[in-house]
């Protein structure tokens, strides 16, 4: 008797074990630390050097001291400059703090799933006793899925996850406050958690303008997972609607004329591009499939895309695109009217469909972006996929074990394996991330025939002392792009290294001719000049790039430095006399 009692005890324990919320959080870190164990050393890179380390925002707190101060971006870049402050340049700090949120953001996707089966909706769902396992599974795969390495190992995409955390506790404070109303005697502790999303809700605004979208998604929260009264809803959600205007007054300034601003709107949605916002729109039809693809098939994932521009929208892959991605979205809309008396759970499947598109729409519309496609893109929208994706297969499994125990078994150890292999490609993916030369190698061979990973992979052979190599590809670049400033800026530099000082001087001058404005430019064409003996020449470019430049300490040091020497020179003159 007492073998078969140990027996039965050991039988019951093993699956509550696995259900256990503390053994969840644990293996959602545990997954995460491993798949992300070798990103803590990574380097600055590409845009971190410009946003991070090359901006005199970041490295003074007291600009923060000013609420306008990066407006849209206010919150994302306080963090750069608290980093900065701890750190200064030391990457290990900022990749602590990119990975803490990335865990934060699993455990709130965790958190969401949990609290969704608990709403009026979900709690009589025949999947309700199986939501810890998708509540696992979900944020399981959004952590160790390597398409997150941009949005994570990337330190200056912290923007993209930092707002996705705030945009996920909104949710949560509001989906709490909601659930705190059924309670009898709860109206302080509801007009807390109303309050807690609400200010979630402006910190998101404030981060990043992809959390436009947050108030659409808790008025789709509202209305799929809760009941009540049409007025009762707007009153609910009326406060947060008037965060949706944080992020346009942001943009155009609330300080103009109603006219300016309105003749600002255009220009405002308009990010450093030429394509037309038709041309934009067809083009994201693809890459909304492309993102699709790389969450099913994580491979060749690249940091730049060499990615075509669409210009039909009867472009037959442009017309398939839209006709795959239409027949998701009627999907959605059909699971949610068709079965939401008779099986509850195809709710939360339509929410997640309905989440992916919504918070792709302020990136993938029609404000046309001069980058078509960044995987840090997928990084909030992805959480809806995870959502639906796993829902639909507990879904299965749980009817298969009964129809088909052996079947039904195989599930969830399936799962398990699934996000095994995931935390494996992430590991390799973010050994690209080792350092510029490994990332760039890496862009080039994907990319080969856009210049601006050529350029960058020059750079990173000039630092290495590889100057021939570096020469091969600033020419590569310039013969893919001919208008290429940046590229004779550094193919200049490298000659000068090389101690051809006059075929250095002629590229700054060409880079001049393209782009007036460039700083780096005129600061090398002075120090070229300054090689040479020309101080007056010297002083003429580093004026400029000051002028251009004024925060630049670089610019300031040799400005003052060719003053020095032509001050000795003109002593010299007048004692010789």
């Amino acid at each position: 008797m007492k073998n078969r009692k140990s027996k039965s005890l050991t039988t019951k324990t093993k699956p509550r074990l696995f259900y256990n919320p503390i053994i969840h959080i644990l293996l959602v870190v545990t997954f995460s630390l491993i798949a992300y164990s070798n990103t803590f050393h990574v380097p600055f890179q590409f845009d971190d050097l410009r946003e991070i380390l090359g901006n005199h925002i970041v490295k003074n707190l007291k600009y923060f001291i000013n609420l306008s101060t990066h407006s849209t971006r206010y919150i994302g870049y306080f963090t750069f400059a608290l980093n900065y402050a701890l750190h200064g340049t030391n990457v290990a700090g900022y990749h602590i703090f990119n990975f803490a949120i990335h865990i934060a953001n699993a455990l709130l996707l965790y958190w969401l799933i949990v609290l969704s089966f608990r709403t009026p909706v979900l709690k009589e769902s025949s999947l309700k006793d199986s939501s810890k396992l998708i509540a696992l599974f979900s944020a399981l795969f959004f952590a160790c899925h390597p398409v997150q390495t941009q949005a994570v190992t990337y330190i200056v995409q912290r923007l993209a996850s930092l707002a996705t955390l705030f945009y996920l506790f909104s949710i949560i404070s509001y989906s709490k406050a909601r659930l705190s109303l059924q309670e009898v005697q709860s109206k302080t502790k509801s007009l807390l958690w109303f309050i807690l999303s609400f200010c979630s809700a402006v910190l998101a605004m404030k981060t990043k303008e992809i959390s436009f979208t947050l108030p659409v998604v808790i008025i789709l929260y509202e209305f799929v997972f809760f009941k009540a009264k049409f007025k009762r809803r707007i009153l609910y959600i009326s406060t947060l609607l008037l965060t949706m205007l944080i992020i346009p007054l942001s943009l155009i300034g609330i300080s103009k004329p109603l006219g300016d601003i309105i003749g600002d709107v255009s220009e405002v949605t308009r990010l450093h591009t030429n394509i037309s916002r038709w041309d934009y729109l067809f083009t994201q039809f693809r890459v909304i499939n492309t993102y699709i693809r790389l969450i099913f098939l994580p491979i060749n994932q690249n940091l730049i895309y060499d990615y075509p521009i669409y210009h039909s929208f009867f472009d037959l892959r442009v017309f398939l695109s839209f006709l795959f991605l239409l027949s998701i979205l009627i999907l959605g809309i059909y699971l949610f009217y068709r079965y939401r008396k008779t099986a509850p759970h195809t709710a939360i499947i339509s929410f997640g469909i309905f989440w992916f598109f919504i918070t792709l729409s302020v990136e993938s519309s029609i404000i046309p972006i001069s980058d078509v496609i960044y995987e840090h893109r997928i990084y909030l929208p992805s959480i809806g996929f995870f959502i639906a994706f796993v829902t639909f297969i507990i879904g299965i499994r749980n009817r298969l074990k009964t129809v088909m125990p052996v079947i039904g078994r195989t599930i969830i150890p399936m799962l398990i394996v699934i996000a095994i292999i995931l935390s494996g490609r992430t590991i390799h993916r973010n050994t690209i991330w080792k350092d510029e030369m490994t990332l760039w190698s890496d862009v080039v061979k994907k990319s080969p025939n856009k210049a601006g990973p050529r350029n960058n992979l020059g750079i990173a052979y000039d630092k290495k002392g590889l100057v021939d190599k570096a020469i091969e590809q600033y020419q590569m670049a310039l013969k893919l792009n001919p208008g290429f400033a940046e590229a004779y800026v550094n193919l200049g530099i490298a000659y000068e290294s090389l101690g051809s000082v006059d075929k250095a001087i002629e590229h700054f001058q060409t880079a001049i001719e393209l782009k007036p404005e460039s700083a780096k430019a005129h600061n090398n064409l002075g120090i070229a000049y300054k090689k040479t003996g020309l101080i007056d020449k010297a002083i003429e470019h580093f004026q400029m790039a000051v002028k251009l430049n004024p925060n630049n300490s670089l610019f300031l040091n040799n400005l003052a430095k060719a003053y020095e020497m032509k001050n000795k020179a003109d002593k010299s003159k007048r004692n010789s006399k």
